[in-house]
């Protein structure tokens, strides 16, 4: 009771801060203390559970189960087998009741379409100029571990009706596809559509290992716990062709994937060389114990920190993973508390805070950030900087990535990665190409409309109502977004605050100091960030060294971004020798 009442009124006071000060305008000490009180509050507040009651799921022969990662994310949690596994529900961080779709008339308007090309269309690429593309690629990469709604479903497709000078060259009214409906509802449930994630909730590198055991056969060699790369160090091409298929595949995800191929079978020769009489299957799960871990470490302390500039972020971050007590006080001395704020989540006690753990929707509505990519690439030698080619997107992405692999060196696609900027995630910066993008099935789509029109379909709450769900003040006049796009907001959204998209609102709300998306996506991002690292048995409790094997741990803590793209591509060196965060921008050759 002691501690529930201190937890509130901490909350309570941290929150009045924040609304009056703003966390980030306030001194580094006490930012992070308004933070730590935030999430409190969020964590009491804003988990909501969608999943139908567990059912009893007999355990795997062997045991195996309990120590090693399952290939669909079953077993994580060993009380509720089924937790986070691949095709459960997403869960919601706002009241069930609040994520009821609108009628359709309502859901349609304004025009998904019309948001499109009046708010959202690159007329002139604005860069990110604290970040490189490898960012862009990274949180892709990310996303196809974290999430998918599947298939979208070709029948009954929704329809946008399109002004007379709309340039749109395909069937009229448009159509979009519609979100898979949920299969394990029954017919009689009158609760808000619910839908089923086809990725293991978990960060565990299922976007490399797949989340069924026909995928995850494809990329195992059978040898040494190892995945197939060839000797030119690039998976199979059936592999390649086979991931072009997939909508959304691009080069940038290629070369994430061949990266941490290559550093899976660089932990197998570490594991090999100090467990020579380990199986196959032995190698094979702790390197990818080892694998994922490093992923999230990367993602924690490097890819956030470089997006989010602030400096009470730069000590929060490495907290989520170090604790206040640091990353020197950790290599030197291990965990000195089992407090997750002094030495960090991993290793700490799992944590469900009272809901069982889920990907959200609401999670997946603030990591709309195509704006991230630009249209154009400029490929260059990571010897002397000399052009190699020019391509769009389009030219980068699907059918044509095998080819991009044969005719560019990896190092030099990679070069060419650390030194551009991916796009500022704002309005009027949605790369063009995007809002006319052909899928590898032949569909053609406006990936901007799709975008707002999905956040409205899944029952996300709209910017001003997510807010206030957020405990964030609505916004309450045009006039308090970034002023360039006063007048085009108030047109689209004909006067009616309360009707702003959220993609919308989170694009043009000005941004902390630092910070490459919003202070409301932040929100979202502090509650999720960490309850993906608190709810995963092998972050806390089994992140010891019998698990893991301290070779293991040892291999996490003395790695980063910078040190994995050396191992396999040593050429890289001069231009990330003087680089501390492998997502800012490379030196150029010979600069």
């Amino acid at each position: 009771m002691v501690r529930s009442l201190f937890s509130r009124v901490f909350a309570d006071v941290t929150e009045a801060l924040d609304r009056r000060f703003r966390w980030h305008r306030l001194p580094v000490p006490l930012g992070l203390l308004t933070l730590m009180g935030l999430r409190m509050r969020l964590r009491e507040s804003n988990l909501y559970d969608t999943s139908p009651e567990s059912a009893d799921r007999p355990s795997p022969e062997g045991g195996r189960h309990l120590t090693t990662r399952t290939v669909d994310g079953t077993f994580n949690d060993l009380e509720n087998p089924t937790m986070g596994s691949a095709g459960t529900r997403f869960g919601r961080n706002v009241p069930t009741e609040l994520t009821y779709p609108e009628n359709e008339w309502a859901l349609l308007r304004p025009n998904p379409r019309t948001v499109s090309r009046e708010l959202l269309t690159r007329h002139e690429f604005q860069p990110a100029t604290t970040l490189n593309l490898l960012a862009a690629a990274w949180l892709q990469f990310m996303i196809r571990d974290w999430f998918s709604h599947g298939k979208s479903e070709k029948e009954n497709p929704w329809e946008l009706e399109l002004e007379e000078d709309d340039p749109w060259t395909q069937e009229r009214p448009m159509q979009i596809l519609r979100t898979p409906g949920d299969p394990t509802r029954q017919p009689d449930d009158t609760s808000p559509p619910t839908y089923i994630n086809t990725q293991s909730h978990w960060w565990d590198g299922s976007q490399i290992y797949g989340s069924d055991k026909e995928s995850q056969q494809r990329v195992r060699s059978g040898e040494d716990g190892k995945l197939v790369v060839g000797p030119d160090g690039l998976p199979p091409k059936e592999l390649i062709s086979q991931a072009s298929e997939e909508p959304g595949f691009w080069i940038g995800l290629a070369l994430m994937q061949t990266i941490f191929m290559l550093e899976h079978n660089a932990i197998c020769d570490r594991l090999r060389a100090e467990y020579p009489s380990w199986s196959d299957d032995a190698l094979f799960d702790h390197a990818r114990l080892i694998n994922a871990a490093l992923l999230a470490k990367i993602h924690t302390v490097e890819w956030t920190t470089a997006i989010l500039g602030h400096p009470t972020m730069q000590i929060g971050m490495r907290a989520n993973w170090w604790g206040i007590a640091g990353e020197r006080i950790h290599k030197l001395l291990g965990r000195i508390s089992s407090s997750e704020a002094l030495s960090g989540i991993p290793g700490s006690k799992k944590d469900h805070f009272g809901v069982p753990y889920s990907i959200t929707e609401e999670f997946v509505a603030v990591y709309r950030m195509h704006p991230l990519v630009p249209d154009d690439f400029d490929l260059r030698s990571a010897a002397n900087d000399g052009q190699i080619q020019e391509r769009t997107f389009r030219e980068v992405a699907g059918k044509h990535v095998p080819d991009v692999l044969d005719e560019i060196r990896l190092s030099d696609l990679l070069y060419s990665f650390g030194i551009a900027h991916p796009g500022a995630i704002s309005l009027h910066n949605y790369p063009r190409l995007l809002q006319e993008y052909e899928r590898p099935d032949g569909i053609i789509m406006d990936l901007a409309a799709t975008d707002i029109l999905r956040s409205r379909e899944l029952g996300v709450p709209r910017y001003n109502a997510f807010r206030k769900v957020l405990h964030l003040p609505p916004v309450e006049s045009f006039e308090e977004f970034d002023p360039a796009w006063v007048e085009e907001l108030r047109r689209v959204y004909e006067g009616e605050i309360d009707r702003v998209d959220l993609m919308v609102g989170l694009y043009a709300e000005p941004k902390p100091e630092g910070f490459g998306f919003s202070d409301t996506a932040f929100r979202i991002f502090i509650l999720m960030a960490s309850r993906r690292l608190n709810s995963d048995r092998f972050f806390t409790t089994d992140y010891t060294p019998r698990i893991y094997t301290q070779a293991g741990l040892d291999w996490i803590d003395d790695n980063d971004m910078s040190s994995v793209l050396l191992r396999h591509f040593p050429d890289l060196l001069p231009s990330l020798r003087n680089v501390e965060n492998a997502f800012a921008p490379w030196s150029r050759v010979g600069s």
